[in-house]
């Protein structure tokens, strides 16, 4: 559940960063207007120049895309989800400062496709928030829709396209307009007040002086002439509906009149070249303008330019173009949205907009006849819209969809043959079984003589006849070097029966463990029974053995097990578990490959008594699940376990036969050839 949350958030989190940054890019003028909009609140005016406004517009929609994108296809799953939550952690405090202090009417987040209040956007962004928490505590738990190997490509199509979306909707015209003046769009309607709304209500006050007195007055108490005005100041009331279009007027240049309906009830074409400023206006296409003009003025269709500049803007543009069509003025934030060029085109037939220009792709004269007999036949914006998506899609999410599904394929593909593989080991595995082992322990018996001839003799009748087991016997060190000589170590193994805590130095009578492995020795007894309890050996110096035996490339035969008064306490899993922990459980699960554990209880060690085969093979099994606690399950399934305590020829094949007894550590049984192997047949 907690997975699937965070993938829920992820999803919501990619789609508004995905809304937010394409509206934005498909109108980088609209967000470098907005963003001009909150300097001036912050008292920056002038000091943010427009090509620096529309640079951060245009990067701030890619960022917002590109991390939305990265999100739902979980590309550098931490970064972006950092990143995520950074913006978040900036945006959410600068929107309730908004909120509170309503410098604007509209934060912009979603550009005109979404309007949403100051205090919407807050609780919008506190959501938005939790969700980037959630995804940066958790970004692992985030599933991936495509492979590493392709995520580049994912990331660098998306920056180059919507960069390519902002160049394109600066130089034309947004491709999507979200704006009360899109084409199609009636002005006049757009106007109206729907039945039973009313409109926002305000009260200007005025500041007034008279003999070093100031007051306030309203329109209902307004003073006499004798008063001088000192201020005004006009505060909203009443909240009520605010048209679409509630600033759209036209007024002449000369005379100052208002055309406004003139315009929106001509039944025929009108032609408004759109101009806010004409100071910054472009002037590389004035002989499209002019040419659009003189089209006009042969078909008998009006011509006006709309602009909020001067006079003095006005003659110096008519001075540089040569312009014979009417100037008007209107509202310079109307013109800005009725179109994101400057200059623009526009075209209004029956106060209905029937087409939009930017200057930088102006309909030539040849074109505009079949321009107007089409809009004439209803030409209509929602084929125009249907051909803009069908491009995105085939340019963006095409493209994306083919690369994910293809990606997909191959991984899939690669984990069927993963698969395929893992099946042929699992199976050699079941095959290959862990190594048993059946190991002779001497202790302190026979003479270097006697233990020649006992190897010699078992080496003869091993090599004859190979046993199904690995075979290993351990003598005292006096011995070691002498048997060395006479053994197939291919068959039979060598191994010693203790060696020193200590690597070299004044320890008279020690024998180092690279002794020990100098003799042609590969085995070494460590922590039995004996040495535990006669000798006193502690888990801290048993661990310091075992650490210099591997260190010298020995292999080690572990012992565990409990005493009587233990076993029938029936604290006998604590006590093995507890004597692994204290010198085997610091190795590294490498490492620990070259243990072997024998298993022997105490009070069955020389006394005849012997576990029952179903005893010995309850506590191998413990010993077997507390090594996979500590390694793995697969470590645990390759540690060979052996069993000792008064194992003999007679019940061997019992013990031998339990899934978790992997042979013997043998004592008396290993000082006779035939008795020993007696044992060893128990494998065959």
């Amino acid at each position: 559940m907690r997975a699937v949350f965070v993938n829920a958030c992820r999803l919501l989190l990619a789609a508004a960063f995905i809304f937010s940054g394409f509206v934005k890019a498909v109108d980088p003028t609209g967000t470098q207007i907005k963003i001009l909009d909150y300097a001036e609140a912050m008292g920056l005016a002038g000091l943010v120049p427009d090509f620096m406004a529309m640079m951060a517009a245009m990067l701030l929609a890619a960022a917002e895309f590109t991390i939305g994108t990265a999100m739902l296809f979980a590309i550098r799953r931490k970064l972006m989800s950092t990143m995520a939550f950074a913006a978040m952690a900036v945006f959410t405090p600068f929107t309730l400062w908004i909120a509170v202090a309503d410098p604007v009417s509209d934060c912009g987040c979603f550009g005109d496709a979404v309007k949403l209040t100051n205090w919407q956007t807050f609780w919008k962004n506190i959501v938005l928030l939790g969700a980037a928490f959630a995804v940066w505590r958790r970004p692992h738990a985030i599933v991936r829709l495509i492979g590493k190997s392709n995520q580049w490509i994912v990331m660098n199509y998306t920056v180059v396209f919507i960069l390519l979306v902002s160049g394109f909707s600066l130089y034309y015209l947004p491709p999507f307009d979200f704006r009360p003046y899109h084409v199609g769009a009636n002005i006049r309607q757009g106007m109206e007040m729907p039945p039973g709304e009313s409109g926002p209500q305000f009260e200007t006050t005025f500041v007034m002086e008279k003999n070093g007195e100031r007051k306030e007055f309203t329109l209902d108490n307004y003073p006499d002439s004798t008063w001088t005005f000192v201020d005004s100041k006009t505060v909203k009331t009443a909240e009520g509906y605010t048209p679409p279009i509630h600033d759209f007027s036209i007024v002449t240049r000369d005379g100052g009149e208002d055309i406004t309906d003139r315009v929106l009830d001509e039944k025929e074409f009108t032609f408004l070249l759109v101009a806010p400023h004409l100071e910054k206006a472009d002037d590389s296409r004035l002989d499209m303008i002019n040419a659009v003009h003189e089209y006009a003025t042969e078909n008998n269709i009006p011509f006006y330019c709309l602009t909020a500049s001067g006079e003095k803007g006005m003659r110096r543009w008519q001075a540089l173009t040569g312009a014979e069509y009417p100037f008007c003025i209107t509202d310079p934030t109307t013109l800005q949205t009725m179109i994101r060029s400057n200059p623009g085109l526009m075209l209004i037939k029956d106060g209905t907009v029937a087409g939009k220009w930017s200057c930088n792709d102006l309909p030539d004269e040849s074109s505009m006849g079949e321009i107007l007999d089409d809009i004439k036949q209803g030409d209509t914006i929602e084929q125009t819209t249907t051909r803009k998506v069908i491009y995105i899609i085939l340019w963006y999410i095409l493209p994306l969809i083919v690369l994910t599904v293809a990606d997909r394929l191959w991984a899939w593909t690669k984990w069927l043959k993963r698969k395929k593989k893992s099946n042929k080991i699992k199976i050699l595995k079941q095959k290959k079984m862990r190594k048993k082992i059946v190991a002779g322990n001497w202790k302190m018996n026979m003479n270097l003589q006697d233990g020649i001839a006992l190897a010699k003799e078992l080496n003869d009748t091993l090599t004859a006849n190979k046993p199904n087991c690995g075979v290993v016997i351990c003598t005292p060190f006096i011995h070691l070097a002498s048997i060395a000589q006479f053994l197939n170590q291919d068959v039979i193994g060598l191994g010693a029966e203790n060696c020193a805590d200590k690597e070299k130095g004044a320890y008279t009578g020690e024998v180092s463990a690279e002794m020990v492995k100098s003799t042609g020795a590969q085995y070494v007894i460590l922590g039995h029974s004996e040495r535990r309890g006669y000798y006193g050996e502690t888990p801290e110096i048993l661990k310091e053995k075992v650490l210099l035996a591997l260190k010298n490339g020995l292999k080690v035969i572990f012992c565990i097990g409990e005493s009587l008064e233990e076993r029938e306490a029936d604290k006998q899993n604590e006590v093995v578990k507890a004597e692994l922990e204290g010198s085997v459980f610091n190795l590294t699960a490498e490492e620990f490959k070259n243990i072997v554990i024998a298993y022997e209880p105490i009070w069955a060690i020389g006394t005849g008594k012997t576990a029952t085969a179903e005893q010995a093979e309850e506590i191998h099994a413990f010993i077997r699940s507390v090594v996979a606690d500590k390694y793995g399950k697969e470590v645990a399934d390759d540690t060979t376990i052996l069993y000792g305590g008064s194992c003999k020829a007679s019940n061997a094949p019992e013990l031998f036969a339990k899934p978790d007894i992997d042979g013997g550590l043998i004592g008396g049984a290993s000082l006779k050839a035939a008795d020993f192997k007696g044992i060893i047949d128990a494998f065959n």
